[in-house]
């Protein structure tokens, strides 16, 4: 079992709020993080059982009757009619950490939680297990951002950035089930999650007729991992009209395996592309959707830069979701075809990186750091994430950062 960064963070909403709701995708390890975090026993009830479930939507008040709080409820999406009463139950007793929940489709929760628990809910975002989580070093993990204070920090518990170790994690990806049991089969793995994520889940939240048609665009959408969102492409590849394509991707979106990462714009900046990039949220799944079979081949493939990006991305939101932050990180494209992959913002300050896949950068890995200026805001220090065993400067404001510090 691994630790998780998310655990303090529980713990302290828990003495906080009388409600946490821990949202992300199926399998990353919802629930085993809220039973590592229960030092005192609290009734569980999962509402993937249709007993459970039908209990709690048609009469809520009894469901509370039933499993008293403290409680753990797990999927909660599927009875939103149970919202109110949690409301209820907790402006009545304002016992802090009473109600643990936990869901996957994020879209249909936050409409619910947004209207009845606004106030008494704290909300944390979960993913996969983090580089450092798989290392051990759960509790060495800070919100990423190119500073010398980082970088120092990051040199006491850096993994290996060699490439064939680096791929190999894109390969396998971040799912703990899978990870934890080396006797199960990653295709099988992976073959199962995405099959039973679309029968199970891709019904509960849209509309969608053909199985078939949508893996198909979950492939498309892994294919265009780390690029810029293209509606009428997706459209033609997969057979499908771009009103339908972009229903299909709300709903990726909404279960937390894509993330939409907008361009950086303010009113200075006209001429700044405004489509967002699609990323890939486990580059395992990923890895697999496009048919990669071996770490070595994904290296050596069409899609080795693009893979490591999202890798890089993965590892910078995880930085910051687990530690209960949310990251004002954009990228940055002009009309001029001048693009920085990662562009942070903290107190009015921009921060670039760039991603390469090498070990020996240059400064010319930077060249488009100077496109920003153009932002007319302070610009700090920046990074080239790359490859490399150890971090060195490449200019008096821009430094080489190996991946192994993420």
């Amino acid at each position: 079992m691994y630790e998780r960064t998310l655990k303090k963070l529980v713990l302290d909403i828990s003495e906080s709020f009388p409600v946490l709701l821990v949202t992300g995708p199926r399998q990353v390890g919802k629930t085993t993080l809220l039973e590592m975090c229960a030092a005192s026993p609290r009734n569980y009830v999962t509402l993937d059982n249709i007993d459970a479930r039908a209990l709690a939507s048609g009469d809520p008040a009894l469901f509370l009757q039933t499993y008293k709080p403290p409680i753990f409820i797990d999927e909660v999406q599927y009875a939103p009619n149970l919202f109110p009463y949690i409301k209820i139950h907790a402006d009545r007793h304002k016992n802090m950490g009473d109600f643990w929940l936990t869901g996957s489709q994020k879209y249909h929760l936050m409409k619910n939680v947004t209207e009845s628990l606004a106030g008494r809910v704290a909300v944390v975002d979960m993913l996969g297990l983090s580089s450092r989580e798989i290392s051990g070093n759960a509790e060495n993990s800070r919100p990423f951002l190119p500073t010398p204070e980082w970088i120092e920090y990051a040199r006491t518990c850096a993994v290996s950035s060699r490439v064939g170790d680096v791929y190999e994690r894109i390969w396998l990806g971040s799912f703990p089930g899978f990870l934890s049991d080396p006797a199960r089969l990653r295709d099988i793995f992976y073959n199962s999650y995405a099959r039973t994520y679309i029968e199970r889940d891709v019904r509960e939240i849209a509309n969608i007729g053909g199985n078939i048609a949508f893996y198909n665009f979950l492939r498309a959408a892994a294919a265009r991992t780390a690029q810029l969102l293209n509606y009428a492409d997706f459209s033609r590849d997969v057979d499908i009209d771009p009103k339908t394509a972009k229903s299909w991707l709300s709903v990726l979106c909404a279960s937390g395996l894509v993330y939409l990462l907008e361009p950086y714009c303010n009113n200075i900046t006209k001429r700044i592309i405004k489509t967002p990039k699609l990323y890939f949220l486990d580059t395992g799944l990923a890895a697999f959707l496009t048919g990669w079979d071996s770490p070595k081949s994904l290296e050596a493939g069409a899609m080795n830069g693009a893979v490591l990006e999202t890798f890089v991305f993965g590892e910078i939101l995880k930085s910051y979701w687990h530690n209960g932050r949310q990251p004002s990180v954009y990228f940055y494209r002009d009309a001029d075809q001048r693009e920085v992959d990662f562009l942070f913002e903290r107190d009015g300050t921009l921060y670039p990186a760039e991603v390469k896949k090498t070990a020996t950068p240059s400064l010319t890995a930077a060249k488009s750091f100077t496109a920003i200026d153009s932002l007319r805001k302070p610009v700090g220090p920046g990074a080239v994430i790359c490859l490399r065993e150890n971090d060195i400067p490449l200019s008096d404001k821009v430094t080489a950062i190996p991946i192994g510090y993420l």
